[in-house]
């Protein structure tokens, strides 16, 4: 009997994990004929709070750029959305792919300012920009300046004309980018840049002497991220159809929660900000009612993931069952042949 070795990316975990991810985006899609709109909504909100834990997780999890300063995107796609639409006539759908674009150009300015810090610098300086956009956007009067900013119905309308239509269009399209968000992420990280990242992230000094060039690969990352968390944030205000400095640069809503989730669930891994936002869910639903008590409670179950499980809730079921669900390392399987 011959023994040979073959490489191989999927798992068996791995393929029925594919198999029920399709029928359950398949049942999704079609939610408009079983579902109701709170229903609807609620999912639609799950899908790009995950597709912003995903971005951040690439940042932060991959890439080792801990940002507290992607509310700035956000805010940035949102207001960009508002004005273009508003002032040049463009279409909300078309808006978002505008801004998005508009969110990756101004990111290139903003890392090579920020990418001069390291660590707790650089954390702390990504909020600081984040800040400053805020403050800047609020004393623009033809962008509502602090009072916000709101769509005109002939905007919204453009969508179309009929509410439910409507509501189904926006939800579809949550779907989508959370989708498209995820697969892209997933191939960035099957692809040589993936190899990149993770060496940098096991070690950027020994990463640096081997070739990989750090600086450059960080910095595509730090523009596929903002470009793809301005078009999310040029989403989630054209379904909220108003838009302030607060809410719009708001590192609670944007940062701090997506965060959490990340944690949570395991950073460092494409399953992990799953897990970590159902869980976020999860507690805000039952919790919902409780006040302040919902955030103690949030801050508790951090403290004690982070206590107990530092590779998060993700990295227990993965070590426990030695699971792969999204696999982007290439192993070796022993194959015997007569």
């Amino acid at each position: 009997m011959n023994t040979r070795f073959a490489v191989e990316r999927s798992t068996h975990a791995s393929k029925v994990f594919a198999a029920s991810i399709a029928i359950v985006v398949a049942a999704l899609i079609a939610m408009p004929w079983w579902g109701d709109p709170g229903t609807m909504h609620l999912v639609a909100e799950m899908a790009y709070f995950l597709a912003l834990a995903q971005l951040w997780n690439l940042l932060a999890g991959y890439a080792g750029l801990v940002s507290v300063g992607q509310q700035a995107f956000v805010g940035l796609g949102g207001y960009t959305l508002f004005a273009i639409t508003d002032w040049y006539g463009v279409h909300p759908l078309a808006a978002i792919v505008v801004a998005g674009l508009v969110a990756g150009l101004i990111s290139i300015p903003v890392a090579f300012t920020v990418f001069r810090l390291r660590g707790a610098y650089f954390a702390v300086g990504t909020w600081v920009v984040a800040e400053i956009f805020q403050l800047f956007i609020a004393q623009v009067p033809r962008l509502g300046g602090g009072s916000g900013y709101s769509l005109t119905p002939a905007i919204v309308q453009s969508i179309s004309m009929d509410r439910e239509i409507r509501d189904v269009i926006v939800y579809w399209l949550a779907l989508l980018l959370v989708v498209a968000v995820i697969g892209a992420i997933y191939m960035l990280l099957r692809s040589r840049y993936g190899l990149a990242l993770t060496a940098i992230r096991d070690s950027e000094l020994a990463s640096g002497s081997l070739g990989v060039d750090t600086y450059r690969t960080k910095l595509l990352v730090y523009m596929i991220t903002a470009l793809c968390t301005g078009a999310i944030g040029a989403f989630i205000f054209l379904q909220k159809l108003r838009i302030s400095p607060e809410a719009g640069f708001s590192i609670n809503d944007w940062t701090v929660v997506v965060i959490f989730m990340v944690v949570i669930g395991g950073i460092g891994t494409l399953e992990g900000p799953i897990i970590g936002m159902f869980v976020y869910f999860i507690l805000r639903e039952l919790l919902a009612d409780y006040g302040s008590w919902y955030l103690i409670v949030l801050g508790v179950v951090a403290v004690l993931v982070m206590l107990k499980a530092r590779e998060g809730l993700w990295g227990l079921i993965a070590r426990r069952f030695n699971v792969q669900l999204f696999p982007v390392r290439r192993h070796l399987v022993r194959k015997d042949a007569p």
